[in-house]
């Protein structure tokens, strides 16, 4: 299924699920709620005509005085009035008055008088002081109309805490019952526009979405295809961000920035070795002593060495940072590389008399890379200290454990690394001159060091130690 079709079918489940339950609850609400309104409504017109009762009543005329005159010409009312859409001809009113004892003495439809109503919860809970009301058939055994019964007490008007009666105003439900299923049918026309509104803007979402990651997708496969292709068109949002970021992912893989860099650095490098060479060249070409002539030649060699050391130390610094992973991966003794690497030094501390301690180890530690990469790298490290170290200096190797990973330590008793220089000696070409005086490095050991431990996981630092010299580690995560 496209990711589009899936979008689509996922925004109509939320939202349909969403307006189901909400458009049920709104619908569910607006009977109880109308009836609600009209119960406030009833219980409002009961207390008043329950004033305009009392007198007749206490005088034992409320049957045929004027209250009940009253009431009988307003039944016989036409309102001609339009609620809503709906045309009102009748009062739907009915009346009815107990006396003291629950026992009907008027009713405004003439059923019912003389009926003991005082278990009827209206009445009932009225002569008890409390607020009654209750919702009964219309006829016995007809459940589909009720009738709202709601009941006012009628006090003494000479004295306003003797209740003499109860005044009951009903009612039927069905009278409302028009307006109940309009505001139904009303809500479910909006939500059914809610729902058809709110599923264009989820189509038009989905499809604004689609042509950027369409876009993407189309571009992604024209670079896999070598296809010459213009990068994706600039957006703002995060399909924008993506698109940017498949544009630098590309420029690299192309290579073309990386190329003119390595080829500006390592031009600007063999410009020095490369005068040496001309100016040493031009004189031997003239009649020189034999003393000089010696002097001319192994200054071309020295040049030479220098020129073949920073191209190979710069292949090999770019064949690992084109790699965004490890090429080949196994189990490492990190005891035995350190010993390794060790031996294989032996023959270039001689000259300098500078010797290498190898460090007791408190335990066996494997780590998992290219065991080849983290020779070269442990290498260089020893290299870069040897170099610096004082005629007959040591240097330390240890190999330590510490918070689940595995150090290689490697300290010298050297000048330590100036201050101007702790932020840039992991950069490419960049080098420091040597205590002895010596010509200065490639300056590309360090950086291969540090791409070897980012390919591993890992880490390299070189700090300047409390009481002389520096020290260089390279941390790798243990297994």
């Amino acid at each position: 299924m496209r990711l589009g079709l899936k979008l689509v079918l996922g925004f109509f489940l939320i939202v349909g699920i969403a307006a189901f339950f909400v458009m049920r609850v709104f619908v569910n609400e607006v009977k109880p709620g109308v009836r609600q309104a009209m119960e406030s409504t009833l219980v409002d017109a009961a207390n008043m005509l329950a004033e305009m009762a009392a007198d007749d009543l206490k005088a034992g005329h409320i049957a045929d005085g004027a209250f009940a005159g009253n009431v009988a010409e307003a039944q016989q009312r036409d309102p001609k009035a339009w609620v809503w859409r709906f045309q009102k001809r009748s009062v739907d009113y009915r009346v009815t008055v107990t006396d003291a004892k629950g026992t009907v003495v008027f009713d405004s439809q003439g059923r019912d008088v003389g009926r003991d109503n005082s278990r009827w919860n209206d009445v009932y809970r009225t002569l008890r002081g409390e607020y009654g009301a209750r919702s009964s058939a219309e006829a016995p055994g007809d459940t589909a109309n009720t009738v709202m019964h709601v009941a006012a007490p009628i006090y003494d008007p000479a004295d306003r805490a003797t209740l003499i009666g109860v005044l009951t105003l009903s009612q039927p439900n069905r009278s409302i019952e028009p307006f109940i299923v309009a505001s139904q049918r009303s809500i479910l026309l909006r939500g059914a526009w809610l729902i058809g509104i709110s599923a264009l803007i989820g189509v038009l979402m989905t499809w604004w979405l689609m042509r950027g990651i369409g876009g993407l997708n189309r571009y992604a496969q024209a670079v896999s295809a070598g296809e010459p292709v213009p990068p994706p068109r600039p957006r703002t949002d995060e399909i924008g961000d993506l698109g940017r970021a498949l544009e630098t992912m590309r420029r690299k893989l192309e290579g073309k920035a990386y190329v003119e860099q390595y080829v500006q650095s390592l031009t600007h490098e063999m410009k020095s070795p490369l005068a040496a060479i001309r100016g040493a060249a031009e004189l031997l070409q003239e009649p020189l002593p034999e003393a000089e002539r010696q002097r001319f030649a192994r200054n071309i060699q020295t040049q030479e060495q220098r020129l073949t050391e920073t191209i190979d130390k710069l292949l090999a610094l770019a064949e690992v940072e084109q790699h965004g992973w490890l090429q080949r991966r196994e189990r490492i003794d990190v005891g035995a590389l350190a010993n390794d690497v060790v031996q294989d030094l032996d023959a270039k501390l001689t000259p300098r008399d500078v010797t290498v301690e190898r460090l007791p180890q408190a335990g066996t530690w494997t780590v998992e890379g290219d065991a080849f990469l983290l020779r070269r790298a442990l290498t260089n490290l020893l290299d870069n200290a040897i170099a610096f170290s004082p005629q007959g200096g040591k240097v330390a190797l240890a190999v330590v454990e510490h918070d689940g990973q595995v150090r290689f330590v490697v300290r010298d008793r050297g000048p330590g690394v100036p201050d101007y220089a702790q932020e840039r000696v992991f950069e490419r070409f960049y080098s420091l001159p040597r205590p002895d005086g010596g010509q200065r490095s490639s300056g590309l050991g360090l950086p291969f060091v540090r791409e070897v431990m980012r390919l591993h996981g890992g880490e390299a630092s070189l700090a300047n130690r409390p009481d002389g010299g520096a020290e260089a580690v390279m941390s790798l995560p243990m297994i």
